[in-house]
């Protein structure tokens, strides 16, 4: 099961999860580049990684299992189905952003444009 996080509430997901071998939890976002020049979020007690969701399975070695990852898209579907790819290749702290940065603009930064 792929805990479903609203913005508002990341924070408090990261924080439960903790930090794996000292690193911080981890926000990936599997939008597209012509995406993230509209719209990003600025790291805040996370790293944020950016890997678009067609590149994930040439990419996904560069995530370490044991870090909590919370997955990011538009409105949440794409982070979905990434998440739930992720648990089925070993990943087990896993979190889908709902919502995606559009409801990022309207729970946690204004100034992040809505496209």
């Amino acid at each position: 099961m792929i805990d479903q996080v609203r913005p508002a509430g990341l924070q408090d997901w990261l924080a439960a999860q903790g930090a794996a071998a000292g690193a911080p939890a981890l926000v990936l976002d599997v939008r597209e580049p012509w995406e993230l020049q509209t719209a990003s979020v600025r790291p805040d007690g996370f790293e944020l990684a950016v890997i678009p969701m067609g590149q994930i399975p040439a990419r996904l070695g560069e995530i370490d299992t044991a870090r909590p990852v919370a997955v990011l898209c538009h409105h949440g579907n794409r982070s979905q189905r990434v998440a739930m790819y992720m648990a089925q290749q070993g990943f087990t702290r896993l979190a889908n952003v709902a919502g995606g940065i559009d409801a990022w603009t309207a729970e946690v930064d204004p100034s992040v444009p809505r496209y």
